[in-house]
């Protein structure tokens, strides 16, 4: 394919000096080929409009591969992992307070927190300047390592530690996989970013799971009898759970042996390195992609590779920040963005603190003394969990309902459930409820997941992804800390979470991007 053999694509203009630029006019058409950007950036920066709009071909030319079917799931490894080590502190955030006593209850939750926080932005501007592949192969190592050496905590203190390390390793798993997924997926595919989704409650279950024997038979009972000796339950868990990491993060260098995405390597104005990853993948499928890095050069140089001071530099995190306000509507989308994350971030973590107290207060009889009752229904939750995400992948491809109308629903009907749950009067009721808002938050929650990066400038996705899960992450710690300051027994706070969920449908529809039918710029 050359630049003059598709003129409905590309087209050309002249500068001052007589030089021919590429120039790309967007249009829908029935074929892939012939898809528009989410949203342009001809007004900016028209090399990288041009670049974009000719690799977003070449992937489609090439198609879903072999290839991408292994991202799918070293990505998703990801995802599990981020999921299990929150739910890792939880599960034995008892037993260890029974073993060491700590005045402070939350620590280690905060310590989860904190670490998924700093992870989230460190991970998230690293993965924009030193690129995806070395932050992809080297965030489930770190995490491995921390939390195999979590179990073997002599103290609560160093327990917070290796929990805040851990977690830091796993913070940027939701911003580097989705990015990696995405600048690699052809359009046809990319509602594929949404049921990836679905690994979130896999890592919930799994964590689950391996918890089942280890708390149920080697758990002390009290704080008086408690030794290390008679509680090592939570130390098995960490070590079993860190290995299984391990294995995770050892695939993910072995398996598939990640190449740059291009996107990023566009970004960086290496575009013969861009054309070598595309004609790498198309001859080991056997694909064809007629994509040459004359005609990326031609378009000119990209706005983000010209005016660099150092990679490492405030000038370069700035650069970043700025990328994600390029334009008036792409300002808006993003601060929107960072909006919903930061109010699932108070909301959901928050019901989770008041509502058992709730429910208890009314008279509720929703436990169980039993441990095979408790871990049984604890596995039937987060298996509902896992089919969210299918959902809402099917959901997003639904002419007339997108991306934006997925979010809509998952967020009104799950605000409706909650509502509801106040209402809980037993142990049978409690889990159907249970399961029913686990379902249906998993497809907001999903949706979310995917949309982010699909709006995000290319060059700027791995920050403005990470800042984004950043304010979640603070929406944690605030959450933990109110949970402990505030009145537990009151409904006042269930309804005030409740209603965020209608917040969350409202800013969804205001989003001003829908990527249904689009490719990611």
């Amino acid at each position: 394919m050359s630049l003059n053999d598709n003129p409905p694509t590309v087209g050309t203009d002249f500068d001052n000096h007589g030089k021919v630029i590429p120039t790309v006019e967007e249009h829908d058409s029935a074929s892939s080929l012939g898809k528009g950007e989410i949203f342009s950036l001809e007004s900016v920066d028209p090399a990288l409009n041009a670049k974009m709009h000719l690799v977003n071909n070449a992937i489609d030319e090439i198609g879903f591969t072999g290839y991408h079917y292994k991202l799918f799931v070293l990505n998703g490894f990801g995802y599990a992992v981020d999921s299990l080590l929150l739910l890792l502190q939880s599960i034995v955030s008892g037993q260890v307070v029974l073993e060491f006593r700590p005045k402070f209850h939350a620590g280690l939750t905060i310590a989860a927190y904190l670490g998924m926080l700093l992870g989230a932005i460190f991970w998230g501007f690293g993965a924009d300047i030193i690129g995806r592949r070395t932050a992809f192969n080297t965030s489930l190592f770190i995490c491995s390592i921390f939390a195999i050496t979590a179990g073997a905590s002599p103290n609560y203190a160093s327990l917070g530690f290796f929990v805040w390390a851990s977690a830091f390793g796993a913070g940027g798993n939701l911003v580097l996989d989705t990015a990696v997924f995405l600048e690699y997926l052809p359009s046809s595919k990319q509602w594929l970013l949404t049921l990836m989704a679905c690994w979130w409650g896999v890592g919930q279950l799994v964590a689950g799971l391996i918890a089942w024997p280890f708390m149920s038979n080697y758990s002390c009972a009290t704080a008086g009898t408690c030794t290390k000796a008679n509680n090592m339950g939570w130390r098995y868990l960490w070590y079993t759970c860190g290995s299984l990491v391990f294995l995770m993060s050892i695939a993910r260098i072995t398996v598939i042996r990640l190449k740059e995405t291009p996107k990023y390597l566009l970004g960086e104005g290496k575009d013969e390195e861009v054309v070598d990853t595309l004609q790498w993948m198309a001859t080991k499928y056997n694909r064809p992609c007629s994509l040459t890095a004359a005609e990326l050069m031609a378009c000119g140089v990209v706005g983000t590779s010209k005016s660099r001071k150092g990679k490492f530099s405030i000038n370069e995190v700035m650069v970043h920040l700025r990328g994600l306000f390029l334009t008036k509507k792409i300002g808006w989308s993003t601060t929107l963005v960072w909006l919903s994350w930061t109010l699932i971030g108070l909301a959901y973590p928050l019901y989770n603190v008041f509502l058992p107290q709730y429910l208890k207060s009314r008279g509720a009889e929703t436990g169980s003394d039993s441990n095979y009752i408790v871990w049984r229904n604890y596995a039937i939750i987060q298996m509902c969990g896992i089919w969210g995400p299918v959902l809402a992948g099917v959901l997003c491809e639904v002419r007339y309902i997108g991306r934006k109308g997925t979010m809509v629903i998952g967020a009104l009907v799950t605000m409706a459930f909650f509502f509801a749950y106040t209402q809980v009067r037993t142990a049978a009721q409690n889990l159907g409820f249970n399961c029913a808002i686990t379902f249906c938050l998993n497809i907001y929650y999903g949706c979310l997941y995917a949309y982010t990066p699909e709006v995000m400038p290319s060059a700027h996705r791995a920050t403005g992804s990470g800042l984004a899960v950043s304010f979640n992450r603070i929406m944690g710690i605030v959450s933990a800390v109110v949970g402990i300051a505030a009145n537990t027994s009151t409904s006042v706070p269930i309804f005030i979470c409740a209603a965020l969920y209608v917040l969350m449908a409202v800013v969804a529809a205001l989003f001003p991007f829908e990527p249904q039918g689009r490719r990611s710029a």
